[in-house]
């Protein structure tokens, strides 16, 4: 545990040179979203808990300790990330278990998404434990409204495999269900993994490459995955990236298509022929669309269905 910047802790805090003074705040873990860049994207209650808290918990210090700075709060930070959090959870759980007040950030955005934030907050409420959301900032939600895709249903993958097999495979299992896609990704595997979106998931679907977000050079680049996969070829985009993908087209095979599709080619064709050519057909990936093939084949060899059981 750290004292922030090594000074007396205190319960107000400070925006402009205002000083207000800090509320009551009931004992619990709060689950406090902090700014992703803009450090003005912070909410009054957020800033409340923050002063009222005995501790705050964070990734990193030297991140948190500038958001705090910057209003004047002065805390006990703990430091807990997936490197010592099997460790850290139970000191931080019998601090809950004392009655005291915990405050939990990521170093930006909504605690708990893509970081190990939730197995505190699934221990605490296992235990009985109050946890308390403070909602604010969040990538995910910033790249959605900027990127003008559909959002009445969408799907998080949070950060793909950083190798192109696991992640073409991981892609695969996303390629037909009716939600845009959301992803994190780093900026020295963006192309590469816009290049196996276009393969995967089609070249026309639609798509925007979202960086650095709510900060000075925030850019959002629309166009088709196969474009965006070129354009970060040729520049390369830096900073905090997050990916969006729009939803598929009515063009994209539905399971019972590609079944009743390879049925048809398996009439005249063997496994290996009939899904070579309803793979390439369809976009959808040879080595998925074989295995579906192989099972169709044995069914319909042996005279019967391949339903499976309720």
């Amino acid at each position: 545990m750290s004292e922030a910047a090594g000074r007396p802790a205190t319960t107000g805090f400070s925006i402009d040179g205002t000083a207000f003074a800090g509320r009551p705040v009931e004992p619990g873990l709060y689950a406090v979203a902090t700014p992703i860049g803009n450090l003005q994207d912070i909410s009054l209650r957020a800033l409340e808990v923050l002063a009222g808290a005995d501790l705050v918990v964070c990734e990193d210090s030297r991140v948190t300790a500038v958001l705090l700075d910057r209003y004047a709060i002065r805390k006990p930070l703990a430091i807990y990330h997936e490197h010592n959090a099997a460790r850290e959870r139970p000191r931080l759980l019998a601090m809950l278990r004392g009655g005291l007040r915990l405050a939990l950030v990521s170093d930006a955005g909504t605690p708990l998404i893509s970081d190990p934030g939730y197995k505190l907050v699934e221990a605490a409420l296992a235990e009985g434990l109050k946890v308390i959301p403070i909602p604010g900032a969040s990538a995910i939600l910033s790249a959605l409204v900027a990127a003008g895709l559909p959002t009445d249903t969408f799907l998080f993958l949070g950060f793909p495999p950083h190798r192109s097999g696991a992640r073409r495979n991981r892609l695969a299992a996303f390629r037909a269900v009716p939600a845009t896609l959301v992803a994190y990704e780093s900026p020295h595997r963006a192309a590469e993994t816009l290049r196996d979106m276009a393969d995967v998931l089609g070249a026309d679907r639609p798509a925007a490459l979202c960086r650095e977000l709510t900060k000075r050079f925030e850019e959002v680049r629309r166009g088709t995955l196969s474009e965006l996969a070129a354009g970060a070829e040729a520049d390369p985009p830096r900073g905090e990236i997050v990916l969006v993908v729009g939803p598929p087209g009515e063009e994209t095979a539905g399971e019972a298509d590609l079944e009743a599709l390879l049925a048809a080619a398996l009439q005249t064709q063997g496994a290996g022929q009939a899904a070579a050519e309803v793979a390439k057909a369809t976009g959808r990936p040879r080595k998925e669309v074989y295995a579906l093939a192989v099972r169709l084949k044995a069914a319909l060899d042996a005279g019967g269905d391949d339903t499976p059981d309720a």
